[in-house]
């Protein structure tokens, strides 16, 4: 009865102090710390042990889950090279560089056990990056923010387990460690993709909106346990599951289901998120005690961890620096005039076929099929018609220095080091300053650098201010690609109702004279067919939609809005339709 009690009072904690923060537009983790702290040091107040399995098998997986369904995976493709490597280089060199570090000033601290320090400090979190969400930056520095939270852990996780191993034994083998990394990446993706893809098909099926969230709330579980069974990383898995899960959705879900699920997932992301973040103030007492106790007390350790943070940092600066100059260097490289040589060129072979080519030697030329000569020529145009829009988003949202002083500023350690450090063994010895290293480099990263982002992100300037306006004008040729849909669905005289039967031609020309100008006081029967027609347009733009979100024209943020829009249109027209039966 008291654990429910205290979870109870844990729950209304964050929904008051996250809504108490977006008044004072402050970030509602930093305040949830703040509280955590003052409840901590209370003196009646006894805070129990968390076992950190609960926080690694219970709260990461559908955390990181939830913030990989709302992925922008266009951009994340765009972007993967830098993502990453600053999910697996930055976190290998941060981790040799402090543990080489850890090694010379932690008396009797050993390499592989720095090394295993290092781990546990080097991965930023997709629960720390939430703050610079908030703040308006650039959707492409957002995007590598998170992107890179959400691979890290693998990398941290892996050469933790594998610097453990080597502490305890005393022996560190390069190659087993980089084949385990590799497995580890490798199990994870298959898993991962694998429950995401059947998961989708059985709530596709489902089709209830109940049923379907609860489904959904087992997956990043379903992809977790077993990939942790194979000894691979179980919070890839879950990522992978959610990004299949996220871009799925929109092709096999209804409605009811995208719009449960969405409000479904960010309410668990509230409570999971907000309840880490007090819990991360409630233990700071305990964790103090205990290193306060032993001979060397709190000076040296601190010291060390603050200097453990400048080094993050620094490296953190030169690797983001060395990304920006290769990429600049790289789209300095990207011709434009290539691309549109070769779309002109697919223009001649649409208009006058495939050019013959000579047989070799000895052979017959077989001429595909029309068909196959048709999909070949679509298949190509898609491929330049993508890179051609991959183009103009490096030209239209190129990274400059002030976006690398935020990539570098945004990445702040939270509950992903305070989970890990904890999972060093009992057996060792230092075990006590490691924890307190980690925690206070990641409670000194999140408040120090999450309260000053949003200082510095207004210093920079970074906000463009024609941003609005570029996002209405996409909103307006995307709503132009589908208004054509839908006029090519009326022309094509193929719309079906719910019940499969066609719908009369003299309807289709009152719709088409609908659009130009509204009709008035149609009867009432007349009025359920002009729902159902719509109802059939909403169907067609929606496949127009779904081709449109894999070729790269349109953001994802843009493409997700549209999407939001037909699936209310959509609800609205079932439910008059549904109180006219």
């Amino acid at each position: 009865m008291d654990l429910l009690l205290v979870i109870v009072i844990g729950v209304i904690a964050v929904a008051v102090v996250t809504a108490l923060a977006e008044r004072l537009g402050v970030a509602g983790p930093l305040l949830l710390v703040a509280l955590g702290l003052a409840i901590g040091l209370l003196p009646f107040v006894e805070v129990p042990e968390i076992d950190p399995e609960l926080i690694l098998v219970g709260v990461l997986p559908p955390l990181l889950y939830a913030s990989a369904v709302r992925l922008p995976a266009i951009e994340f493709r765009r972007d993967l090279a830098p993502i990453s490597g600053l999910a697996v280089v930055l976190v290998i060199i941060t981790a040799l560089v402090l543990g080489w570090f850890f090694s010379l000033v932690l008396p009797g601290v050993g390499f592989a056990l720095g090394v295993a320090l290092g781990a546990i400090i080097s991965p930023t979190d997709a629960v720390a990056t939430s703050i610079a969400k908030r703040l308006g930056i650039s959707p492409r520095v957002t995007t590598m923010l998170e992107g890179e939270s959400l691979l890290n852990d693998a990398t941290a996780l892996v050469l933790l387990r594998t610097a453990l191993i080597a502490a305890v034994a005393g022996t560190f083998s390069f190659g087993s460690a980089v084949g385990a990394f590799v497995w580890a990446v490798f199990i994870a993706i298959v898993i991962g993709a694998l429950v995401g893809f059947l998961t989708l098909r059985l709530r596709a099926w489902v089709r209830s909106s109940a049923a379907s969230t609860a489904i959904g709330f087992t997956v990043p579980f379903l992809a977790y346990l077993p990939t942790e069974h194979l000894n691979g990383s179980g919070l890839v898995a879950a990522v992978i599951a959610g990004i299949v899960s996220g871009q799925g959705a929109a092709r096999w879900f209804t409605p009811e289901q995208r719009l449960s699920d969405q409000v479904n997932w960010r309410t668990v992301e509230l409570v999971l998120e907000g309840g880490i973040f007090l819990i991360m103030g409630l233990e700071l007492d305990q964790i103090v005690s205990a290193v306060a106790g032993r001979h060397e007390g709190l000076g040296l350790a601190t010291t060390v961890a603050l200097c453990a943070l400048v080094i993050v940092l620094v490296v953190r600066a030169v690797y983001v620096s060395l990304l920006l100059w290769a990429g600049r260097k790289s789209a300095s490289r990207m011709d434009r005039s290539q691309f549109e040589r070769m779309d002109a060129r697919l223009d001649q072979i649409s208009e006058n076929g495939w050019p013959d080519r000579p047989a070799p030697r000895g052979r017959s030329r077989v001429k595909p099929s029309p068909e196959r000569a048709e999909r070949r020529l679509m298949t190509m145009r898609e491929r330049v018609a993508r890179a051609l829009a991959d183009f103009d988003y490096y030209q239209s949202s190129p990274l400059g220095w002030k976006h690398g002083t935020v990539i570098v500023w945004a990445g702040m350690r939270g509950v992903v080091t305070l989970a890990a450090a904890q999972t060093i063994p009992r057996s060792v010895e230092d075990r006590p300053v490691l924890i307190y290293i980690a925690f206070v480099v990641a409670l000194v990263s999140l408040m120090l650098q999450g309260f000053t982002l949003p200082w510095l992100s207004n210093r920079l300037k970074l906000d463009a201010p024609g941003e609005g306006a570029d996002d209405a004008a996409e909103q307006e040729r995307l709503a132009g690609e589908l208004r054509e849909a839908a006029a090519s669905a009326l022309t094509a005289a193929d719309l079906r109702r719910r019940d499969g039967s066609p719908f009369e031609p003299e309807l289709i020309e009152r719709m088409a004279l609908r659009y130009a100008a509204p009709a008035t006081q149609e009867t009432t029967a007349f009025e359920q067919d002009m729902l159902e027609l719509r109802l059939a347009l909403n169907v067609a733009m929606r496949g127009r939609l779904t081709k449109l979100s894999s070729g790269g024209a349109f953001s994802t943020r843009t493409l997700r809005r549209t999407l939001a829009e037909l699936d209310a249109d959509q609800l609205s027209l079932e439910l008059r339709l549904s109180g006219n039966e």
